[in-house]
């Protein structure tokens, strides 16, 4: 069983990376995607747990951009990693946009009246603490009921908590991931806001070379557009659970949101094979 979106407590899962290939071995996934948020962090320390249980480890990355205003999530795999140093480097700039922005939002929530410290939050996400982690301590001290709330009340994009954090547009991110050798998959289109089909031209000369066509929130049809708009474009197709452990329990490796994922066993190969052939415009 493959899966190609996870993510480890290095930015906003729960399991630790042994813990997470801990977990893949037992759930029968033998081929697994680290895709942490901005870090490598979970994937390099991941690695000699995967050696000891016999999993084969795909390098990922998942980064946040901005398309047409939006948030728009970019996944990144790096099937060779022979050229990752420069794209390593810039990745440490959006960790520290990242950090200026945690700053920043614990002053608004302060503002707003709630008791939430920098350090709180970041003994939760160390160097990746994003919005996830603050939601927890809301939940925690009893200011909103659940995760959602905190999300829909305070946090999300519309609300009175949202602070701006400075991130690459969508087309920067695609041209940073392809330099690097790797491959550009836009992760859970289902999210996007807008017309995917009507935007498929703009992403696809950007540089796009994938879609995540098989997601835990993905409807059947979904998928099945996803896989039609992927042939159309000659793109490579990507799949997996976004897995975050406990803090989305109905979700589980390799099968999805209550069982409702099936990504091909020839996934990877497939991948190996388009990669090598879609050149960047």
């Amino acid at each position: 069983m493959i899966d190609l979106h996870s993510h480890t407590n290095e930015s906003d899962g729960t399991c630790s990376p042994a813990q997470l290939v801990a977990e893949a071995t037992r759930a029968g996934v033998t081929i697994l995607g680290i895709t942490d948020h901005d870090t490598f962090k979970g994937y390099d320390q991941a690695i000699p747990a995967a050696e000891e249980a016999g999993l084969e480890l795909v390098c990922g990355i998942e980064l946040s951009t901005k398309l047409h205003g939006q948030s728009a999530h970019l996944l990144g795999y790096f099937l060779g990693q022979q050229n990752l140093d420069e794209f390593r480097n810039w990745i440490a700039g959006q960790q520290a946009a990242r950090r200026d922005r945690n700053v920043r939002l614990t002053a608004r929530l302060q503002e707003l009246g709630f008791d939430i410290t920098l350090q709180e939050a970041e003994a939760r996400g160390r160097g990746m603490t994003g919005r996830p982690h603050f939601a927890q301590i809301m939940v925690e001290k009893g200011y909103v009921a659940n995760l959602r709330q905190a999300f829909d009340d305070y946090l999300d994009e519309s609300a009175t908590g949202y602070v701006f954090r400075r991130e690459p547009q969508f087309a920067e991110g695609v041209a940073r991931i392809r330099a690097a050798g790797g491959i550009a998959s836009l992760a859970h289109p289902v999210r996007v806001q807008g017309d995917i089909p009507a935007l498929m031209p703009e992403l696809c000369a950007s540089g796009l070379n994938a879609i995540e066509a098989y997601h835990s929130d993905h409807t059947p049809e979904d998928t099945q557009l996803y896989l039609d708009l992927a042939s159309h474009y000659g793109l490579c197709v990507t799949g997996g659970s976004d897995y975050h452990g406990a803090i989305k329990p109905s979700v589980a490796l390799g099968t999805g949101y209550n069982g409702n994922l099936r990504i091909p066993d020839d996934l990877l190969e497939r991948l190996r094979a388009l990669g090598t052939t879609t050149a960047f415009p």
